[in-house]
């Protein structure tokens, strides 16, 4: 079984940083894409960034130019820098791995379990 544990998250003040990591574990034999999705009360789920593994990434409009994302293939682990934070980045953020292939060629999504990142003075 394929688990994604996140960490990072915590109480920052605007205009701090975070640094999100995410460790995928189990019988792993490729990882198409990692990525960084959010939820804030009341909304939807939303794309934050993606990479795939060929280090192609993808950001939404909104944290473009303050947070990035990279990744270390050989240790199945994403990471999002998170600086310039804003109130409006409050949200639980979760880890997801798209095209997870296993050495069973059984091939799945998964999300992690969701880190909380409240940006609050």
């Amino acid at each position: 079984q394929v688990q994604l544990v996140e960490s990072g998250g915590g109480l920052v003040q605007p205009g701090g940083s975070l640094r999100l990591s995410c460790a995928a574990s189990g019988s792993i034999f490729s990882i198409h894409a990692m990525g960084w999705y959010r939820q804030a009360p009341g909304k939807q789920r939303e794309l934050v960034a993606t990479v795939t593994s060929g280090d192609n990434t993808n950001y939404a409009d909104s944290v473009k130019g303050r947070f990035t994302i990279s990744r270390d293939n050989a240790k199945n682990t994403v990471y999002l820098q998170m600086n310039s934070l804003k109130p409006e980045d409050t949200a639980v953020y979760y880890c997801n791995a798209r095209g997870v292939l296993t050495i069973a060629r059984v091939r799945n999504d998964y999300w992690g379990q969701g880190t909380q990142v409240t940006v609050s003075s």
